[in-house]
């Protein structure tokens, strides 16, 4: 028999960006823009940004991770709201629900992510997903600095 184990984990990250709220949002809802930031070696990566719209993001090559998200709430340039199911083949190994607020803060936009997680059998760890989106939100904030 098979130890099966459950953790649960509630993480907050907040950014600030030197541009819009507009700006910032685009950068999650435009396909290509997020797949700078998001999937940048995802060949295969797609996004449907509307609510009941899915995104899938795959793992490297050799590897047969998939992250596929589902959008729940959108409010353009202030909120997003995505549940994500990670699974590495078949085997699933956490589930989360995301909230992302956007609000201006003096000429940019304060960013902040709230993720509250299920990590089954310890195939993921709650602070490998904390690292992991606190380097991409880095690498957002890199992006709309580019534009």
């Amino acid at each position: 028999m098979t130890d099966h184990s459950v953790k649960h984990s509630t993480f907050t990250l907040e950014r600030t960006y030197a541009a819009a709220p507009a700006t910032v949002f685009a950068a999650w809802s435009d396909r290509d823009t997020k797949a700078k930031w998001f999937a940048a070696e995802d060949g295969r990566y797609s996004l449907d940004f509307r609510v009941g719209g899915t995104e899938a993001v795959h793992g490297g090559a050799g590897t047969d991770l998939v992250a596929r998200s589902e959008y729940h709430d959108i409010v353009p340039d202030e909120r997003i709201v995505y549940t994500t199911a990670l699974f590495t083949g078949s085997v699933l190994s956490t589930v989360s629900l995301t909230t992302v607020q956007l609000a201006r803060e003096g000429d940019g936009t304060r960013l902040v992510l709230t993720e509250q997680g299920t990590f089954l059998d310890d195939q993921e760890q709650p602070e490998w997903r904390e690292q992991g989106t606190g380097d991409w939100l880095d690498a957002l904030g890199r992006q709309v600095a580019r534009r």
